[in-house]
């Protein structure tokens, strides 16, 4: 969600202005919609989409230290690119752009009742100076430099299997370097991975996910450096209109069961809270993938959490049920505190590890929850 209360108004304006050129160009239909019969090319389409209007890239895991398992954390690397133009623009300049890079990367630390939840953000023109976007088959798929006064860049990269992240912010006293591989082969969400986010047939997005990542390497917060490892879930979408005129945000779960399935849900919020649209998979253990209609699910939210940086409230856990597949779970936060507010954009949304418990409170598996559009500001509409 983009706020108008930022005191950075440098990077607000640029943001602004980002999104009011986004929507003209996107009204003059000069952007590519999503495609029902996209013909999918893997791994090169695990590389940026030109023509496209957004494209995100989404790491969420779950990590624990290897010299001590008690100390356990959460991991989320987010790469954003938001298109300007559809085509290269004619100034030939190393400053010119044809898209925005934005990273956000949190780091969650869970103890036994008790927590701490850090966050850092970038944002840069798509330049070679600056930051950018790599062609296949060069390994790097999306960098930018770190944030002011931090050497280095943040990255991600293929590895071959699946992708290598890192970043880092010295201010804060965060980094990571991270390297996953796949332990389930890629699910494609929705049919032939064109997801559907409302009625219209252009509010869509091409969408695939690996659902449960193999992750390991090294992890430093405030200062202290470890090994961990544990299991992720990386997210792919790229598309030009997903949200309708009246939506203005989304719940988004990825859960990952201990018996080996996967459930991704998501709803899509209108300005009243209404749910406007919602779909959802259930991977198997063997990795076919079920699709989810409206009616084949239910979410409860339960209770509620006021942040006390933004004031937005957020639910406190919920109830997930899929009756077609005999499936019942509690969701609970690991960490209340798990907003993400960005000091510098104004950018403030819910993005969490969590737990999975049956109805007899049994361990069920463990997740990751986002939480968009909620406490009244305007959106960033991706």
């Amino acid at each position: 969600m983009l706020r108008t209360d930022s005191a950075h108004p440098t990077l607000r304006t640029l943001i602004a202005a980002a999104c009011l050129v986004v929507a003209a160009l996107a009204r003059a239909e000069s952007w590519q919609p999503a495609d029902s019969s996209y013909a999918w090319r893997f791994p090169e389409d695990h590389w940026s989409h030109a023509g496209y209007r957004t494209e995100w890239w989404y790491l969420t895991a779950q990590l624990v230290a290897e010299d001590d398992p008690a100390a356990r954390f959460g991991v989320q690397f987010t790469v954003f690119r938001i298109g300007l133009t559809p085509a290269p623009p004619a100034l030939d300049s190393a400053w010119s752009a044809s898209d925005l890079i934005m990273g956000h990367a949190a780091i969650g630390e869970f103890t036994a009742g008790a927590g701490k939840h850090h966050f850092s953000e970038l944002a840069q023109r798509a330049s070679p100076l600056l930051g950018g976007f790599g062609v296949y088959p060069d390994t790097l798929i999306a960098w930018s430099l770190a944030p002011a006064g931090t050497e280095g860049r943040w990255a991600l990269a293929w590895n071959g299997e699946a992708f290598r992240v890192e970043m880092a912010d010295s201010a804060q006293g965060l980094a990571y370097r991270l390297e996953t591989r796949p332990l389930k082969p890629l699910a494609l969400q929705g049919p032939n991975g064109y997801s559907r986010k409302g009625a219209g047939p252009s509010s869509a997005s091409q969408y695939y996910s690996f659902t449960r990542l193999a992750v390991a390497g090294t992890l430093r917060v405030e200062g202290r450096e470890r090994r961990v490892r544990g299991e992720g879930w990386f997210d792919k979408e790229f598309g030009s209109n997903q949200l309708e005129p009246q939506q203005v945000g989304w719940d988004w779960f990825s859960l990952q069961l201990a018996d080996g399935r996967e459930l991704m849900l998501y709803q899509l919020r209108d300005r009243e809270g209404r749910t406007d649209w919602r779909r959802g998979t259930l991977i198997a253990a063997d990795g076919a993938v079920r699709q989810l209609g409206w009616n084949d699910w239910q979410l409860e939210a339960q209770g509620s959490w006021q942040s006390p940086a933004t004031g937005t409230r957020y639910p406190e856990r919920w109830r997930v049920r899929v009756p077609g597949a005999q499936l019942e779970l509690e969701v609970i936060p690991r960490l209340l505190a798990q907003e993400n507010v960005g000091a510098r954009s104004g950018l403030h949304y819910w993005e969490g590890a969590v737990e999975l418990r049956g109805p007899d409170s049994a361990p069920r598996g463990q997740g990751y929850v986002e939480l968009v559009g909620l406490g009244g500001g305007r959106p960033l509409s991706f």
